[in-house]
């Protein structure tokens, strides 16, 4: 008798194509025959009894399963979808194809095709970071008194540049300059206050350490004495929204740009978080984001998001979205998270920040499995290796085959 019979769970187009590769497969049967083998499940909320169920009659007519859930009011039904990827393509030009159900058809092809993406370059005038090869880095650098983790232990710019030479020396592929802390409850400071924190360091860094400089901020005049000394990207926790310069600042400067969501603002953000749809609106909020940076002239492959692990989220909130990180997929945008050293990780295990390196590699495997590109963290040598060994797991073919 030969081997017990395996059942192999398909992630991505990449892992069944490369079992027909083994299998002497043609690239034209692969194109046709690989959709067929991934089943997604899509969902789609907030839609009227009767869209909900125009749509569900359209899911069915496509051969796929569709389970409709209605409460009776006007915008608060939900639908569940699954299918082949293929037939959920077939429902997407069929609703396409519909006068009435043409934008939602076009939102779910894009979401479809953006969930498979993998192909995701930075670039810059002194760098490239290819982020579909492996995950990098992004080291912390706090130049402030209050950091929930590491206030004040590199407010002296002295102290702070080489601390960032030891974090690219450890394996940081960007380095994060925060001039003002954003942790729960912070009082938000002048730009002229944070500018005096972080140019004299940005300073100090820009001709010394081989990566690219980010600066964490949501305020356009800092952002811009920093980009005009040479910063290379910018961090807005905002996800463009605190200054409505930001977006057009960045489009000038062509750089990159992290769209992060937050609830609220710093001082009122974790005063009882709450979601209808906790996934759904976090999507909402950077596609959003999205849509006012394109608008702005922002170049969208230099477009990042980050869920904002933290930021008006319970501890319960911020386990869910690592654990359902690969839902903002769906925005073909290379996804940042923020995990470490964070107050859910001392929740869950009862430890100081100073303590929570085992929880922060947890929390950092996890979503590098589920869809991070870059993970940001304080302590760049431990999880530079626990990155490099998720991504061989992550990387790792299904079948046995050499």
């Amino acid at each position: 008798m030969g081997y017990y019979p395996q059942i192999m769970v398909i992630h991505n187009l990449d892992d069944i194509c490369h079992e027909m590769e083994v299998f002497g497969i043609t690239h034209k049967y692969q194109a046709a025959e690989a959709p067929k083998s991934l089943t997604a499940t899509l969902k789609i909320e907030n839609l009227s009894p009767k869209k909900a169920k125009t749509i569900a009659d359209s899911a069915k007519a496509a051969k796929t399963s569709a389970y409709l859930k209605t409460n009776g009011r006007q915008t608060d039904s939900q639908l569940l979808i699954i299918g082949s990827l293929d037939k959920l393509c077939r429902l997407a030009a069929q609703l396409a194809g519909s006068a009435s159900q043409a934008a939602l058809g076009k939102q779910i092809k894009a979401a479809l095709d953006n969930y498979n993406r993998r192909d995701f370059n930075l670039h810059g005038d002194a760098y490239t970071l290819n982020l579909s090869q492996r995950t990098h880095i992004m080291g912390v650098l706090n130049v402030t008194p209050d950091s929930f983790s590491d206030g004040g232990k590199y407010l002296e710019p002295d102290k702070a540049i080489v601390h960032a030479k030891e974090l690219v020396a450890e394996g940081a592929d960007i380095i994060d300059i925060g001039g003002e802390s954003s942790r729960p409850g912070s009082e938000p400071i002048s730009a002229a206050e944070e500018l005096a924190r972080i140019l004299p360091v940005l300073q100090g860094l820009i001709a010394e350490i081989p990566v690219p400089i980010s600066i964490d901020t949501y305020k356009a005049q800092v952002a811009e004495a920093a980009l005009r000394l040479g910063a290379h990207m910018i961090n807005d926790i905002s996800g463009l929204r605190f200054d409505p310069d930001m977006a057009p600042l960045i489009a000038k400067y062509k750089v990159p740009v992290i769209i992060m969501h937050i609830k609220g603002t710093p001082q009122n953000m974790q005063q009882n978080p709450t979601y209808k749809s906790l996934m759904g609106e976090i999507t909402e909020y950077l596609q959003q984001g999205i849509t006012l940076a394109c608008t702005a002239g922002i170049n969208p492959e230099q477009i990042i998001i980050d869920p904002g692990i933290g930021f008006g989220k319970t501890v319960k909130h911020n386990l869910q979205i690592i654990n359902r990180l690969s839902a903002l997929k769906c925005l073909g945008k290379p996804i940042m998270v923020g995990t470490s050293r964070k107050s859910f990780i001392g929740q869950v295990l009862d430890l100081p920040p100073e303590r929570r390196q085992a929880g922060t590699a947890a929390s950092v495997s996890c979503a590098i499995l589920n869809g991070a590109h870059i993970v940001r963290v304080h302590d760049v040598a431990g999880m530079a290796q626990v990155a490099r060994l998720t991504d061989a797991i992550r990387q790792a073919p299904i079948g046995n085959y050499e």
